[in-house]
């Protein structure tokens, strides 16, 4: 059994707020977005997801850590979020084949963590006043000092992250003599998004976010696909451009979540950021095509204008956000694309929607003949 000595920690929001806690035993202050995440397991997935790159994560879960870290679960090369608050964090676990504990993991990558949180009214002071930044800090700076140091820090609008934890090489992923070749531009892309395109007999070569469109041709693709990512899509203009030109290649294209607000932007129809944004794995959307629910795994903060999606004259909305109305899939009418703002590939979340990446298939065989 491992016992910490906890000390007094602090979150200090950007309008001023204080929500005091426990320090995990990692010393330091780190800075990010809050947002909250409602899912009731899969917090490593949610951890190493690259879309919350910049943000501190609240879990509403009242215990993390209870099941430790296993190394086949992660969804990138490390923790990407910025810091974490939770209520109850457990040094020890139970799990078998678990290969760390969440502690010596976090430990590793030095992340400040705030625990003995009041999470539930934390969210609930987030959901009445929207997003904002704050800061986690376990080494006792001076509140003031503290102040002064988020009054700087930048806000998620505008800001522009995908080059944060895009690859910095192309590498390949799944058999080289698969059926399919996709060219993937990884804005943020999670593992579990290739293990569902390779299980599917694609070969897939992954791109950094700033890769020309003739480079990613020129591993003579079947098909497209633009990936998640953290941060406001609206600077991406390179990406967009690209996306542009991918669309005029006229070969199947297939986004998700930053990708898919990258299509719209390329084609004038407007993203915002939202008042608290989507986060957990059990939002209700409506496919319009088919009339059936689904229950889906969401992460993002920005989403698609729906007054210009239903204006535009080549768009058709195909998924809806059955909470708010929010657009949460569309496809072209012209053009051989299709995108939604959830993740279909879950880790975590359900598997309602995986049906997506067989359509993508489809839509490249169809393309084929």
């Amino acid at each position: 059994m491992k016992y910490i000595n906890k000390t007094q920690a602090v979150l200090l929001l950007k309008d001023g707020t204080i929500f005091y806690g426990k320090s995990i035993g990692i010393s330091g202050t780190t800075f990010g977005e809050i947002a909250f995440n409602t899912g009731t397991t899969g917090y490593q997935e949610i951890f190493t997801d690259p879309s919350y790159f910049g943000q501190i994560m609240v879990t509403t879960n009242a215990h993390i850590g209870n099941y430790g870290v296993n190394s086949n679960e992660v969804e990138s090369d490390g923790v990407k979020i910025a810091g974490l608050v939770c209520k109850n964090f457990s040094f020890n676990y139970s799990r078998p084949d678990a290969t760390e504990s969440l502690y010596d993991y976090f430990s590793k990558h030095g992340l400040v963590v705030i625990s003995d949180v009041d999470t539930r009214a934390l969210v609930s002071y987030i959901r009445d006043n929207g997003a904002m930044n704050g800061v986690i800090c376990t080494d006792g700076t001076p509140i003031e000092e503290l102040k002064d140091k988020l009054a700087a820090m930048p806000d998620m609008k505008g800001l522009e992250l995908a080059s944060k934890v895009s690859t910095k090489a192309s590498y390949y992923f799944g058999s080289e003599d698969a059926s399919y070749r996709i060219s993937a531009l990884d804005l943020g892309i999670k593992t579990n998004i290739l293990r569902n395109l390779a299980n599917r007999d694609c070969y897939i070569k992954v791109f950094p976010f700033d890769t020309p469109f003739e480079e990613l041709k020129s591993f003579n693709p079947d098909g497209y696909f633009l990936s998640n990512g953290p941060g406001d899509p609206d600077p991406l203009h390179g990406v967009q451009e690209v996306a542009r030109q991918i669309l005029n290649d006229n070969k199947p294209l297939f986004g998700i979540c930053l990708g898919h607000q990258i299509i719209a932007l390329a084609n004038g129809i407007s993203t915002y950021k939202m008042f608290n944004g989507h986060r957990g794995i059990n939002h209700p959307v409506k496919n319009l095509v088919t009339g059936k629910g689904e229950i889906t795994s969401q992460n993002h903060g920005f989403a698609v204008v729906r007054e210009d999606l239903d204006q535009h004259p080549d768009f058709e909305l195909t998924h809806v956000h059955l909470n708010d109305g929010t657009v949460a899939g569309m496809r072209m009418k012209s053009k051989n694309c299709f995108s939604v703002q959830y993740h279909p590939e879950a880790s975590p979340g359900p598997h309602d929607s995986s049906y997506l990446f067989d359509q993508f298939i489809a839509n490249i065989k169809a393309s084929k003949n």
